[in-house]
């Protein structure tokens, strides 16, 4: 597929008599504990499971008429100007992360001219193939999302592009550093950004980010926690040389490419990845003994005591998994219901979870996924609406909302017409994928 660049511009916030930045021309925010295991972690557009650095999400709208001169005259400034009033009030959105040497961690860094780079893009691609929900060849979709700069001493938030299918509709590829922001609250950012665009007046409420991290600041031995986090980050670094260094590790390839049902916690959630992660491990195959782990993450921020506010902007997901199981766990007559025995149970367990243990369960979960022949994980959630993403032209068509994901990694997002229903992605190898989707259908089937 041709991707023919017509432009990359920057688009920065719009003024704001009450930004800091007029007084100041700088603005720093700290990482917290939430946000430094994301800093390890591989670049996206790798052939891996685990957790990828980067947030890559395409929104596709569909206009059948959509001619290249409406385009370019009158969609891409209305994208363009909402962008930037949107920015005012996601502002470390347009800035960078930094680790000054004379500090402790890492800090999101805003200056005065700092932007969002916004490319601007046109293809003659199918856009319905692209936007449809058979198999899509992945270099293709990625082509559609721009790319995020990252160094050893700074690494971009946000990039943005978007793509022309004259004729057909556009797509908005948005890629975000999961260090600064995780599901929710990009989620909210697009939504605002589309909610700006489309009607023109203040976001609301549900969507207007908060900034406040009292309740992080108030846990108990937070600088005691922020200093296992480091020590983790950094010791889990290949390159020993480069402590404080702002790009992740290399991509690892991870191999080839009877209970009381009232007491189990049955979500649309748990249930999906469950039955997913079963086919997954069957179509591997292989020693029955290998072992396999899985990982999920749950919201904290209403968890936290006192609980942190809704719209909180930040990272604020709690990790937890099982690991090093045998693969036979969940090949055999059961393996359905043991898969929602145990992630029903990490759900719940979430509740009990003390913010404290972060780092130890961080470090648990990393050294066992480095011991296991097949680990999954799964990005998104059936709560963040991202149907509801309507900038002015209709709701979007098709949302790929994680094509980072890779080999048993699955993305989860909110069935567009069908309420309580979901779409589950997947991303790997045809052969593979056949497999995966011939045991998942005809297990729905039976």
């Amino acid at each position: 597929m041709t991707i023919h660049v017509v432009e990359v511009s920057r688009v920065t916030p719009a003024p704001n008599s009450d930004s800091v930045l007029n007084s100041t021309n700088f603005l720093a925010i700290p990482l917290t504990f939430f946000d430094l295991p994301w800093l390890v972690f591989k670049p996206a557009k790798r052939f891996s499971s685990s957790p990828t650095l980067t947030f890559k999400q395409v929104f596709f709208y569909r206009l059948t008429e959509l001619t290249r001169e409406h385009f370019h005259s009158f969609i891409l400034p209305k994208l363009k100007l909402s962008l930037s009033l949107v920015l005012r009030n996601y502002l470390p959105l347009s800035g960078r992360i930094t680790w000054d040497p004379q500090e402790s961690k890492p800090s999101i860094v805003v200056s005065e001219n700092d932007a969002v780079s916004v490319t601007i893009a046109e293809t003659h691609a199918d856009f319905s193939l692209l936007s449809g929900y058979g198999q899509r060849p992945a270099s293709v979709v990625h082509t559609l999302i721009p790319e995020l700069p990252v160094s050893d001493d700074s690494a971009t938030v946000l990039s943005i592009q978007i793509t022309l299918f004259q004729g057909n509709g556009f797509s908005i590829g948005v890629a975000a550093h999961h260090g600064v922001s995780d599901g929710k609250t990009l989620a909210m950012f697009i939504k605002s950004w589309a909610h700006l665009c489309k009607l023109g007046n203040n976001i609301p409420a549900n969507l207007t980010p908060s900034f406040d991290r009292s309740s992080l600041v108030n846990v108990n031995d937070v600088t005691e926690l922020d200093e296992k986090m480091i020590q983790l980050v950094t010791s889990l670094r290949k390159d020993k040389t480069k402590t404080k260094s702002l790009c992740p590790n290399p991509a690892r390839k991870l191999g080839d490419d009877t209970r009381d049902g009232s007491l189990l916690h049955l979500s649309t959630f748990v249930i999906a990845y469950a039955y997913t992660w079963t086919c997954l491990v069957k179509a591997r195959g292989g020693d029955g003994d290998r072992s396999v782990s899985f990982l999920l993450g749950g919201d904290f921020r209403e968890r936290l005591d006192p609980p942190l506010p809704a719209t909180y902007f930040g990272n604020c997901i709690f990790t937890v998994g099982s690991y090093k199981r045998k693969a036979k766990d969940f090949t055999g007559e059961k393996g359905f219901v043991t898969a929602v025995e145990i992630q029903g149970d990490l759900v719940k367990g979430l509740s009990s979870r003390k913010v404290e243990t972060v780092a130890a369960e961080f470090a648990v979960g990393f050294d066992s996924i480095g011991e296991s022949s097949q680990v999954g994980s799964v990005a998104g959630s059936t709560r963040f609406g991202v149907y509801e993403t309507d900038f002015g032209w209709g709701r979007p068509v098709k949302v790929d909302v994680n094509v980072s994901i890779r080999g048993e990694g699955i993305s989860m997002a909110e069935k567009r017409d069908e309420s309580g229903g979901v779409e589950i992605g997947m991303c790997m190898k045809k052969a593979d994928l056949d497999i995966v989707l011939a045991l998942f259908n005809s297990g729905l089937q039976s």
